[in-house]
């Protein structure tokens, strides 16, 4: 019998699965560290071309006005690792288009990124590249936008199966307010089919597709841009996308809490 137990009559259970691995105390490190750089980067004071064609108006509303998200909703040490590989594979498609002979310009003469800034700087928006030149045989109009995205393995499939205007309406929408918005400092963008490319996360396979310039999108996402401002500013709501707190939407929205705590 060990001291243990025969001073109190218990047994010691060691719980050694309690103890904390090296990889998890790494890993709590390195998000917190992302977390912090996070909130110390200042919020945006603007409405960002990349978000206008998501579905709830009420949800751009808030993220416009920086209503606080709610408890546990804002993005995980995970979550930003999983945006800052995108981003780094972003920039391998870069090095890989123009690898195959497409002359794609990213930064402009001053270092900065190609965008647009309208409503006073309330409504803004940053393009991933602009395609100058591409081989013959791919039959090309130029100049082009180019936008990249990347996905995971089943969303990637719906894309080439579907396309990105029916797959990720999102990000058909972002396209179309760049083509419009580009046209002014980039004329002849508007024109020219926008080159979408999706990266496979899982498999590295790529998808390209030709996105024609789509008006009607375009005018009805600065519409709703306008209609975000004009509310916000007269300190009106926009109403809920759906009567139903289980409607899908509303189930993965960070100001859910917030949302439906209102009256209407």
């Amino acid at each position: 019998m060990d001291t243990f137990t025969a001073l109190t009559g218990r047994v010691l259970l060691l719980d050694y699965n309690r103890r904390r691995s090296t990889a998890d105390r790494i890993n709590a490190l390195v998000d917190a560290a992302l977390i912090a750089e996070r909130e110390a980067t200042p919020p945006r004071t603007y409405l960002g071309a990349s978000r206008l064609g998501h579905a709830c108006e009420r949800a751009l509303q808030f993220e416009f006005a920086g209503a606080p998200k709610d408890e546990g909703a804002d993005f995980s040490g995970q979550t930003l690792r999983i945006f800052a590989i995108g981003h780094q594979l972003e920039d391998l498609a870069i090095r890989w288009l123009r690898a195959g002979g497409i002359d794609l310009v990213t930064q402009k003469r001053d270092g900065g990124q190609f965008g647009f800034s309208v409503a006073g700087g309330r409504i803004r928006g940053h393009v991933d590249g602009i395609i100058a030149s591409a081989p013959a045989a791919l039959g090309m109009r130029v100049p082009a936008l180019w936008e990249c995205k990347t996905m995971n393995a089943k969303n990637w499939r719906a894309c080439v199966k579907d396309g990105v205007t029916v797959s990720k309406p999102v990000y058909a929408a972002q396209i179309a307010i760049y083509q419009a918005y580009m046209e002014s400092s980039v004329p002849g963008i508007s024109a020219a089919p926008a080159l979408f490319t999706a990266i496979n996360k899982d498999t590295a396979e790529l998808h390209h597709e030709l996105v024609p310039f789509d008006a009607d999108l375009a005018q009805r996402m600065s519409d709703r841009a306008v209609r975000i401002l004009q509310a916000t500013d007269a300190g009106e709501l926009l109403p809920r996308i759906a009567a139903n707190r289980d409607f899908f939407e509303c189930r993965f929205c960070a100001h859910a809490e917030r949302c439906w705590g209102l009256a209407t």
